[in-house]
């Protein structure tokens, strides 16, 4: 499966997603359930997912402004450690405009841009990756993440819909 395809499969799966958060209540998902520094509540995770998309996206590949710096709704936020004062729908927003950059990005990818080394500081000072490598690496992160937030809901009481691959390969 290439990476335009499993991506079209992630934005389904995002509609169900979505959906299925917009029925849970606010204090629920605002509520801080996992301990550490960062990441606290569902809300956390859920702009986490774009975040990251966003800044591997705009800031690395293309080395442009990325979107979260024209989203009023959450301009300034984005490094605090946690995110449950802001409203879901903000959020679902700005991850909107993150899928249709990618989604613009993704039909012009290239079998060269693909194959394009990416240097990125690092903790070790500079690491080198190919394009394909960095997409492969955000749509594998929002995979983990999807996982935790539907736990997450199931640990709150909540029935979380089935986001696995398979329910949104084509029958044959």
């Amino acid at each position: 499966m290439d990476i335009p395809r499993f991506y079209n499969y992630l934005v389904r799966a995002r509609r169900d997603l979505w959906a299925f958060l917009e029925t849970i209540p606010d204090e629920t998902l605002s509520r801080e359930v996992i301990p550490g520094t960062r990441f606290h509540s569902v809300k956390d995770l859920v702009l986490h997912i774009p975040v990251i998309e966003d800044s591997w996206l705009h800031e690395d590949i293309l080395r442009d402004p990325p979107v979260w710096e024209s989203t009023a709704d959450l301009l300034g936020t984005l490094d605090r450690p946690y995110y449950a004062d802001k409203p879901l729908a903000a959020m679902l927003e700005y991850w909107r405009w993150v899928e249709k950059s990618t989604l613009e990005y993704l039909s012009r990818l290239s079998s060269e841009e693909l194959a394009r080394e990416v240097r990125v500081k690092s903790s070790k000072g500079e690491d080198c990756f190919t394009v394909e490598g960095l997409l492969w690496h955000v749509v594998q992160h929002e995979v983990r993440h999807t996982a935790q937030i539907a736990l997450l809901c199931r640990q709150a009481g909540f029935s979380p819909p089935q986001l696995d691959l398979l329910v949104y390969l084509p029958y044959r």
